[in-house]
Formats: structure tokens, C-alpha cells, sequence
């Protein structure tokens, strides 16, 4: 995966299929060697990726949720641990290796968005009602319950966890301390709600994407905004930086994702789509974007496959 001056030209899509629904949330465990999906169908599934994409793939099927499974998380110290998030009100952990279900919380409302302290101790739930549950991994209990006046979208701790941020419907990122969850800083982004945060894997920045179509980038040592990309003309679902933080990835209604270089703002590339997209996530070792959408089939019926766009072609 060499840089060029053009670095994904030429590069194409591989299509995974599995699931019987549209695919919500996918995310790539710690070494970038496995995919997780999860699906409207009420199953996850792993897939073990080779980078340069030879090999047969293989996927395990994670059963046992009974409602959808919107957002997913891996251990970020332990490469075949993974966290789901579903609408039946519980946070499950699985062991990617057997598929089997190790640990199991019963919440209080609808989950929608998941995501782990970065040190792997803590994982934090953000349900339906725009409460914010925080998990102790060791025990999957319940150590910390807040529920909020105003909507509350994607949620992310900082890399070193001592900040948490959330995305507001409101426009703004509410910054807290971590573990006191006292208000540190209320960033004004955008003029609509703010749906999605990414933080840049060399901790420099976060990423902020809006229903206004923008995405904006935040300096997090100064709590300035840096710059703003403008490609997408629909809100922006989804977002993530590439593994040296050169590259941000986002995706909305519109019929492509944008890949910008982070520090010009100017779009490198552009891959096609058919449908809205969901959940874009770039692998943490390689130029991989793994992505997911509403997809239909030639009936009209979900599709639940996942694509990852990177591949050169062998």
C-alpha cells in the first residue's frame, strides 16, 4: 500500500455478503485483521480480512441479540474482543474466536451508539432516550448513568480518556472531564445537529460530521476548528480517520464517499455508492476503508452487505 501522490486511484471494492439485512455499524479490531458488521437482522458477524486481500474469508456469526445491532466496538487492547450495541436494551460481549456470548447488560432504553475508552477499562452506551450509560468492562455492570435534556448522537473519549465528547442535536460537542463527567467545554460547530465524531489516531484533532452536509476539524489541544470539508450535499452519517491521520473518510445520502487529505481540506477521492451510507471505518494498520449502507437488492429487498475499498488489484 504504497503512498503515491494519488493514492487511491486504481484501487477497488471487494463486496462481503452474510447478512439478511441492511448492515447499520462496522468496525475493525485491533490489528486490522478482522471485520465486525452488525446487522438489522439481530446478528454481528467477524470476518478475518487479509490486508492485501488473497485468502478465502472466513466469518462467525454472533447470535443471540433480539432487536437490531446498531453500533459495534472492539477491545482496543484485545484483538478478539467485541462490544454490540443493540435496540433490545442490551450491551453484549462476545469472543470473536468462538462467537460465544462472555458477558451480557441489561440497559434501560433502545442502544444506538457504543464505544470504548481507549485504555480498553470502559465502554460507553448512549441509548434512544439520550441517556449515557458508562460500563466497567471487568464486571459489565453499570458504574455511571446520566441522562440528557437535549439529543445526544455519537459519543468518543479522547485518546489518552481523559476527555469525553458528545455530538449534540443542538450543533454543539459537549466536552466533559473523564471520569467526573463535569462539563469542561461547550464547542459550537454547527448551525444543525451534529451526528458523528471521529478522533484522529495521532490525537491532534477531532472530526466532527453535521445535518448541515459539513464535516468540521477541531485542533483538540486549542478547542479551534482548523477547517471544514464541503463535498456532501445531504447530513453526514458517518465519518473516520485513516491510521496515519492524513486522510478523513464521510459519507452521507450522497451517492459517493469523500476522502479529503486532513491537512489541505481538498478531496482526493471520491468512491461511488448505490445507496445512503451508514458506517464508514478505516482499518488501523492499512489504507482500507471498510463501508455500509442501505443497499437493496433487485427486488427492492435489503441487501446486508458490506464493502472494503483499498484492495489493488491482483
Amino acid at each position: 500500500m504504497g503512498e503515491s501522490s494519488i493514492p487511491f486511484k486504481n484501487l477497488h471494492s471487494r463486496e462481503y455478503t452474510g447478512h439478511k439485512k441492511k448492515v447499520h455499524s462496522v468496525a475493525w479490531n485491533c490489528t486490522g485483521m478482522k471485520l465486525a458488521s452488525g446487522s438489522v437482522d439481530q446478528t454481528a458477524r467477524v470476518w478475518h480480512i487479509e490486508p492485501h486481500g488473497h485468502g478465502k474469508v472466513k466469518d462467525i456469526e454472533l447470535r443471540g441479540h433480539a432487536d437490531s445491532v446498531d453500533q459495534l466496538c472492539w477491545d482496543p487492547k484485545h484483538a478478539d474482543l467485541i462490544a454490540t450495541a443493540s435496540g433490545d436494551k442490551t450491551v453484549r460481549l462476545w469472543d470473536a474466536r468462538s462467537g460465544k456470548c462472555s458477558q451480557q447488560a441489561e440497559l434501560s432504553g433502545e442502544n444506538i451508539n457504543i464505544t470504548y475508552k481507549p485504555d480498553g477499562t470502559h465502554i460507553a452506551v448512549g441509548n434512544r432516550d439520550d441517556e449515557l450509560t458508562i460500563l466497567d468492562v471487568r464486571k459489565f455492570k453499570p458504574i455511571h448513568r446520566r441522562k440528557f435534556g437535549y439529543e445526544v448522537n455519537e459519543i468518543a473519549w479522547n485518546m489518552t480518556g481523559e476527555m469525553f465528547f458528545l455530538t449534540t442535536g443542538n450543533g454543539t460537542v459537549e466536552v466533559l472531564t473523564y471520569p467526573s463527567l463535569r462539563p469542561l467545554d461547550t464547542v459550537v460547530a454547527h448551525t444543525a445537529g451534529c451526528y458523528c465524531i471521529a478522533i484522529d489516531p495521532m490525537g491532534r484533532y477531532f472530526a466532527v460530521g453535521s445535518a448541515d452536509s459539513l464535516v468540521s476539524l477541531w485542533d483538540i489541544s486549542e478547542m479551534l476548528c482548523v477547517r471544514t470539508f464541503t463535498k456532501l450535499e445531504w447530513p453526514v452519517r458517518t465519518i473516520s480517520f485513516s491510521h496515519t491521520g492524513d486522510y478523513i473518510a464521510s459519507a452521507s445520502e450522497d451517492l459517493f464517499i469523500d476522502i479529503s487529505n486532513v491537512h489541505t481540506g481538498r478531496t482526493v477521492h471520491q468512491i461511488p455508492c448505490r445507496a445512503a451510507m451508514n458506517s464508514v471505518e478505516w482499518n488501523p494498520k492499512y489504507n482500507l476503508l471498510a463501508y455500509a449502507g442501505d443497499d437493496k437488492n433487485k427486488y427492492q429487498a435489503d441487501e446486508g452487505v458490506f464493502r472494503i475499498y483499498g484492495f489493488e488489484n491482483a
